[in-house]
């Protein structure tokens, strides 16, 4: 039997109402920050991705699903989705006088990484992101990671730690390299193999190493925040102070690098330490990458870039352990029970004109007996329960009930072909 690909699953029906639930919750926090969505492709030149993410990450020496195409282009699958929409923002000339400043969009979908599958990370995951491109200062910086802590709070998860850092400009990231090389060069020979590859490659990567070995190396090495320049160190001083004013709580660690070379000034990540994962999980990591526009542009567009995603796997099972309470999506209105065959010709127009009102309207099909096409209607948990016999057509009147209470009462045909909204509202009231 063909199975699906390792690392990757299937959201049923059952599930995706849990989905539907985040995404519009995010939409309509997204909203009142003024974000507006924006969709790439699936698939994107391999070099965007090498430039762009950093040709000595993990992401793209490991775990990028890459391939020549027919007409033998290097192509890449999605591993993230900030360099997709840098691109898309040079391209289209989004930093024109015609758009507004600074320009916000959010983006919801499937990424790819060849990664070990484990809890909340497969091979194909799904991100929610946003990236805002002009707006380089620091209240900028903490309005987009207070917009990601409305949206976990608004999904029921409130007890995330928030972590912040300055990688300060780049020539403080020049200064703190040389810095971290002549620390970490003694202990090169002990360092895994991984770091030692990346030491003089790009020294900032093994600060986030997760090899036990290299972690206590790193413990003691210099931090960055004592090589920021005076502009760095006063951003990262209105960051915390703007986050103190929003009553957000935060932690620093000055080890925090993050996964992709791009990032600079503040970043941050939200942690979860709940047991569903095992160990201290980032469900959602983002900052500042004010040169990455400059970098994969030809013309040498200089726009500040700014941005998170939250991983949506790591989310839904964090509200799982939670126990979130998801609203009912994709509520049945209206069962409607058929007794005889002209009834069930009758049913038909019947049902297609409620639908029309815009209730959903379902029935059975199998032409089972009455009694059997009401636990039906119980099992697929319908508000209201219809009768359509023929003794009911010749009187002219249908019976409704509510299948909660058991009330029930009958009303003229002509009243569920032209209002059945009356007839609903009444139903439900009166049936409480």
């Amino acid at each position: 039997m063909i199975q699906r690909p390792k690392g990757t699953s299937d959201i049923l029906p059952e599930t995706v109402a849990n989905w539907h639930f985040v995404e519009d919750t995010a939409r309509d926090i997204l909203d009142r920050y003024r974000f507006f969505e924006i969709r790439t492709p699936m698939f994107e030149s391999y070099d965007l991705f090498s430039r762009g993410v950093g040709e000595t990450t993990d992401v793209v020496t490991k775990e990028m699903y890459d391939f020549f195409d027919k007409g033998d282009r290097h192509i890449a699958l999605k591993p993230e989705g900030t360099a997709p929409i840098v691109r898309a923002y040079i391209e289209n000339k989004l930093y024109g006088p015609e758009f507004q400043k600074p320009y916000k969009v959010y983006y919801m979908g499937p990424m790819f990484r060849y990664e070990r599958p484990q809890g909340g990370r497969q091979r194909q995951f799904h991100q929610l992101g946003v990236e805002v491109f002009g707006g380089n200062d620091a209240w900028t910086d903490v309005e987009t990671i207070a917009m990601a802590n409305d949206i976990f709070q608004a999904v029921g998860i409130t007890d995330l730690k928030l972590v912040i850092n300055s990688l300060g400009d780049t020539d403080c990231r020049l200064r703190y390299r040389e810095a971290l090389i002549d620390y970490l060069t003694p202990f090169e020979d002990q360092l895994s193999e991984d770091s030692r590859r990346r030491l003089h490659e790009n020294p900032l990567r093994v600060l986030d190493s997760k090899d036990e070995k290299d972690k206590q190396f790193v413990a003691d090495a210099p931090s960055i925040l004592d090589y920021l320049s005076d502009e760095s160190k006063a951003r990262f001083e209105q960051v915390k102070r703007d986050l103190e004013a929003l009553n957000i709580d935060y932690v620093i660690d000055p080890n925090m690098v993050r996964g992709l070379d791009y990032y600079q000034e503040t970043i941050f990540e939200m942690m979860t330490e709940d047991p569903v994962f095992g160990a201290e999980t980032t469900v959602c990591g983002g900052g500042n990458y004010t040169g990455l526009v400059q970098e994969l542009s030809d013309d040498k567009v200089d726009v500040s870039g700014f941005g998170f995603a939250i991983g949506m796997e790591r989310l839904l099972l964090l509200m799982a352990a939670r126990n979130v309470q998801v609203p009912a999506y994709n509520t049945l209105n209206v069962f409607i029970v058929t007794i005889g065959e002209k009834a069930q010709e009758a049913a038909l127009p019947l049902m297609q004109q409620l639908r029309h009102q815009g209730f959903t309207v379902d029935q059975d099909v199998f032409g089972r007996k009455p009694k059997k096409q009401y636990k039906e209607a119980d099992k697929r948990e319908a508000e209201l329960a219809l009768t359509v016999g023929e003794s009911e057509l010749e009187a002219g009147k249908l019976t409704i009930k509510n299948l909660k209470t058991g009330h029930q009462e009958a009303f003229p045909v002509n009243e569920f072909r032209d209002n059945f909204a009356e007839i609903y509202r009444t139903m439900l009231v009166e049936g409480e």
